[in-house]
C-alpha cells in the first residue's frame, strides 16, 4: 500500500476513536436516563457506566487496527503479529456482541409502561449485526492471513 492511503485510514481511524470519545463525554448530559440528572449523577449512573466499560474494547480493536496499518506500512503485513492483531479484533467484535447482548436484555427487562424501548432496542441490534460483521471478517482474514504466513515460513526454510 502506498504511504498516503496508510496515513490517510490512520486519520480516519483516529478520528472515528475522537468522535466516539466526544459523543460518550456530551451525549449522556442531553439525551436518555440521565437527562434530568447533575453531573455527578449522570457519570455514577449504572447503565452509563456499564456502556463506558462495553467501549474498551471499541478503542481496543481501533488501536489494533491502527497496529495492523503499522505491519503494513512496515511490509511486516504477512506476519505473525498482523494475525495476532486480527485475532484481537475479532475478540474485540465478538465481546462487543456480548456487551450489546446484555445491555438489551437490562433495557428489555427494566422497562416500564412509559418507556419507548424500540430505538435503544434497534440501536443495539445494529450495532451488534455490526459487530457480528466485523468478527467474521477479521476470522476470515486472520485465517487467510495465518495460511500466507504459514506459506510464507515454508518457502522461507527451503531457501
Amino acid at each position: 500500500m502506498k504511504r498516503g492511503s496508510i496515513i490517510f485510514l490512520k486519520l480516519i481511524i483516529a478520528f472515528v476513536g475522537i468522535g466516539a470519545l466526544a459523543l460518550m463525554v456530551k451525549f449522556p448530559q442531553t439525551e436518555g436516563r440521565a437527562a434530568n440528572l447533575d453531573l455527578i449523577g449522570i457519570y455514577t449512573d449504572p447503565f452509563i457506566i456499564y456502556i463506558y466499560v462495553a467501549s474498551i474494547p471499541f478503542f481496543t480493536a481501533l488501536y489494533q487496527a491502527s497496529k495492523l496499518l503499522g505491519y503494513i506500512g512496515r511490509n511486516e503485513a504477512f506476519s505473525q503479529a498482523s494475525v495476532r492483531a486480527l485475532r484481537n479484533i475479532k475478540y474485540c467484535a465478538l465481546m462487543i456482541v456480548g456487551f450489546i447482548a446484555g445491555a438489551e436484555a437490562y433495557i428489555i427487562i427494566s422497562k416500564d409502561g412509559s418507556d419507548d424501548i424500540a430505538g435503544g432496542v434497534a440501536m443495539g441490534i445494529f450495532i451488534g449485526f455490526a459487530s457480528v460483521v466485523i468478527a467474521i471478517a477479521a476470522a476470515v482474514f486472520e485465517k487467510l492471513l495465518q495460511n500466507a504466513v504459514d506459506i510464507k515460513s515454508e518457502n522461507d526454510l527451503t531457501v
